[in-house]
């Protein structure tokens, strides 16, 4: 009995240490935007289903905990699947998924990526939704926490990325 009671509070305090990322949708973070009274900026991670450096991202760098609870404390998280096909409306416009192919597109995720569909790919925006920048590439906890926190900071109103990316080295 004794053993099962320290398991049982092991495991719990585990699950308490453990930081989880809270995914919301597009229109979930928009909506936050414009009804909090201090908005967070929105982190985009834009991936497909077929994506294998977007599943090691996931699970390599969005679940580390320290950048969970730096991206939580600063930012709506939102996943979205490039190749979603529900519409989204977006500053007066509607963004719908576009065949093309074997796979086609959804027209928000290709505007967010300035048309580079590339996977995965982070986009940094604002917090009334303006585009700060997408960061193509697969990133590991150290290189992605610099990014996360230039954005995330608002250094990047004070200093330009080369100059604060060398400052570190």
């Amino acid at each position: 009995m004794r053993t099962f009671i320290i398991i049982t509070i092991l495991f719990f305090s585990l699950s308490l240490s453990a930081q989880e990322v809270n995914w919301i949708s597009w229109d979930e973070a928009i909506a936050l935007t414009s009804t909090e009274e201090n908005p967070k900026k929105i982190f985009v991670d834009i991936y497909t289903d077929w994506c294998g450096w977007c599943k090691k991202m996931d699970k390599d760098t969005f679940q580390n905990q320290e950048v969970a609870a730096y991206m939580a404390e600063n930012f709506y998280m939102v996943k979205m699947d490039a190749e979603g096909k529900e519409p989204i409306t977006y500053q007066g416009k509607e963004f719908k998924y576009v065949p093309s192919g074997k796979r086609g597109y959804h027209e928000l995720a290709a505007a967010l990526l300035q048309g580079r569909l590339s996977y995965p790919t982070v986009v940094f925006l604002d917090e009334e939704g303006n585009m700060l920048s997408p960061v193509p590439g697969y990133q590991k906890v150290k290189p992605f926490l610099k990014i996360a926190r230039y954005f995330g900071d608002n250094i990047y109103k004070e200093q330009d990325w080369k100059s604060y990316d060398s400052a570190g080295e």
